[in-house]
């Protein structure tokens, strides 16, 4: 069973399902392949030989965050609104997902790596919530995900830096559940995922709701008010700075407002 579109694959290997983002080196991600993953993951909960999933990419990065030139999607200064409508979808499905980390994943690129049950990553990989250094509030229900994972004090520390950690600090604390050679990764993720793949499935869905109950409905509250915030300020200039500086590949020169 195969399914290729132009920005990420689909395959299955027995129990487990894989789902490959193929978008370039850096797999940024729009509403467009968001609306398309999570369509695939609804389609995946109705299938029984699909026990459990890996999130994985080719390239360098495993998700640089979110594609701001991309033509699909709202300008920068535009409404995030129909993005995050997609990306809350990831939350509803009922089947454990492994993500395969072995690159950057950066912004909203985080944030769906946040969205999988678990981590493996490397020590090569970055991993960073840069929505403060671009000057606007963090998305993606981080708000709730990234604290949930690492607690209050590290993701405050994350958060305001906006600073990036590799893949043996994202171990350390708590952010990434396995930790191996670079080349291992995606071979540890599916390992992991057919471990999980070799219980009983009805008793994973089970205690999987049973462990996230009210996330789903939760994080689009979060989310609710992300997107109010984003909406504010993506208007200012602080915004347009750090999306320059971005750019540019220098430091922001922020206003107080």
């Amino acid at each position: 069973m195969k399914k290729d579109t132009p920005k990420f694959s689909f395959s299955m290997e027995g129990h487990v399902a894989n789902i490959e983002l193929c978008n370039g080196q850096y797999n940024y991600i729009s509403t467009a392949l968001v609306r398309d993953i999570a369509g695939l993951l609804q389609e995946l909960d109705s299938d029984d030989q699909c026990r459990a999933i890996v999130l994985s990419a080719q390239g360098r990065a495993f998700c640089a965050g979110y594609d701001f030139g991309s033509q699909e999607d709202e300008s920068p200064a535009g409404d995030p609104g129909p993005f995050y409508a997609q990306a809350m979808r990831l939350f509803d499905f009922r089947k454990p997902v492994v993500a395969a980390v072995h690159g950057p994943a950066i912004g909203a690129g985080l944030g769906l790596a946040l969205t999988a049950d678990f981590r493996v990553t490397c020590k090569e990989a970055r991993f960073s919530a840069n929505f403060n250094r671009l000057g606007f509030h963090p998305g993606f229900g981080m708000s709730m995900t990234l604290p949930r994972l690492v607690g209050i004090q590290q993701a405050a520390l994350l958060f305001y830096t906006g600073r990036r950690i590799d893949g043996a600090d994202a171990f350390r604390i708590g952010l990434a559940d396995v930790l191996v050679d670079v080349a291992e990764v995606r071979r540890q993720a599916f390992e992991l995922a057919e471990e999980i793949a070799s219980s009983a499935p009805i008793a994973v869905e089970a205690t999987r709701a049973t462990l996230r109950h009210e996330l789903a409905s939760e994080v689009r509250q979060v989310n609710q008010l992300e997107l109010e915030l984003q909406r504010l300020h993506f208007r200012s200039e602080d915004f347009r700075e750090g999306i320059a500086a971005m750019a540019e590949r220098r430091l922001p020169a922020f206003l107080k407002r």
